[in-house]
């Protein structure tokens, strides 16, 4: 992707293959592709971030505040109807020409913090997994790379699973009801027998959900056809204001872990929580950030959970087959959850499940 003979490659392959349910996304992906000063916008982001849903996202912000009227129509988080059509790449152009400064602001400053709520149905259970494996019953939880620290409130969502028979079955707090399909044979997780006793994000930008215009991005990294994940971010982050979590800005987050680490009170078991943050970083700082994870795993007791891509989640171990999925649901972005802490000194690492990367469902392995 730092090469810009590949943006037009990337653009289309991530509209056919990540946007296959936004008719929209996918249409705009294409136009970008096409169109020289589109090109030029997401040439001008940092080459780790140079990515499709980054430009989508700015556009989309620019929409959400109301200065992409010719836009509007097409974008159904403001209540327009109207399907992609032989207009929308005139629109893009006029859109383009007149917000170009406030566009290249978010491609050379802004990352896609979309801080789906929608993953704690995988992230539930898998701290329940870390507290069985440490034999923990109080959890210290960093959420690496948090944005606005929304899934920091994990225990605090009702989180609903239905499973293939049909029947629903809840765990977790009372507010903010996230559903998710569970699929296979795999047990439901086990009502909690442990506790997040301190919640703590790091960010290298992480967002006040009291600034409208913070709140506002985070918003325009959803996608437009999805009301449901809209509200569902408004109430979380209404919910987060009342949550005691501390939120931390970091210019170099991995090297913030082992200090945050050495602060802790005795008696709680430290968890460092990754969800699609891999993905934006470079290779140099994966190796740091693995290295960092096994020296803290045998000398601090440090437990990591990790969603992401499989190559990048787990590059090291067997790739576990892959689950059948519900009617209508894409294969791309399968997301693999692991775990990985110290045991009988050495550090071990295993896959916990496979997710749709929003959450939508969950296989449990």
């Amino acid at each position: 992707m730092d090469q810009r003979q590949d943006l037009p490659t990337v653009l289309r392959r991530f509209g056919r293959e990540e946007c296959s349910q936004e008719p929209l996304y996918i249409a705009l992906c294409d136009a970008f592709a096409d169109d020289e000063r589109a090109l030029a916008l997401l040439a001008e982001a940092p080459p780790e971030q140079r990515k499709a849903n980054l430009l989508l996202a700015a556009l989309h912000e620019r929409v959400l505040a109301g200065a992409a009227p010719e836009l509007a129509a097409y974008y159904p988080s403001v209540a327009g109807e109207r399907a992609p059509d032989a207009g929308l790449s005139a629109a893009l152009q006029a859109c383009l020409a007149r917000e170009w400064p406030a566009l290249v602001q978010h491609l050379r400053h802004g990352a896609t913090q979309t801080n789906e709520v929608g993953r704690c149905t995988a992230i539930w259970p898998a701290l329940g997994e870390a507290a069985r494996a440490t034999g923990a019953r109080h959890l210290a939880l960093l959420d690496l790379g948090c944005s606005a620290g929304l899934n920091l409130g994990v225990d605090r969502y009702r989180l609903r699973y239905r499973t293939d028979d049909g029947a629903w079955h809840e765990r977790g707090g009372a507010a903010v009801p996230i559903e998710s399909r569970w699929l296979g044979a795999a047990p439901l997780p086990a009502p909690a027998d442990w506790r997040l006793t301190l919640r703590h994000g790091l960010d290298p930008a992480p967002v006040d959900v009291t600034d409208p215009a913070r709140l506002r991005w985070l918003q325009a990294c959803l996608w437009p056809h999805d009301a449901r994940r809209r509200e569902r971010l408004a109430r979380a982050a209404a919910q987060l204001q009342e949550l005691p979590v501390a939120l931390t800005q970091a210019d170099d987050c991995i090297a913030a872990i082992e200090p945050w680490l050495k602060s802790l009170p005795a008696g709680v078991q430290p968890v460092l929580l990754t969800s699609w943050v891999l993905y934006y970083l470079s290779g140099a700082d994966l190796d740091r950030l693995r290295a960092t994870v096994d020296r803290l795993a045998l000398s601090h007791g440090l437990a990591w959970i990790c969603g992401d891509l499989p190559a990048l989640s787990a590059p090291r171990s067997p790739r576990p087959p892959e689950p059948v999925l519900p009617a209508g649901e894409a294969a791309s972005s399968l997301t693999l959850w692991t775990l990985r802490h110290a045991q009988a000194g050495q550090v071990v690492e295993r896959s916990l499940a496979w997710s749709h990367p929003h959450g939508r469902w969950l296989h449990w392995l």
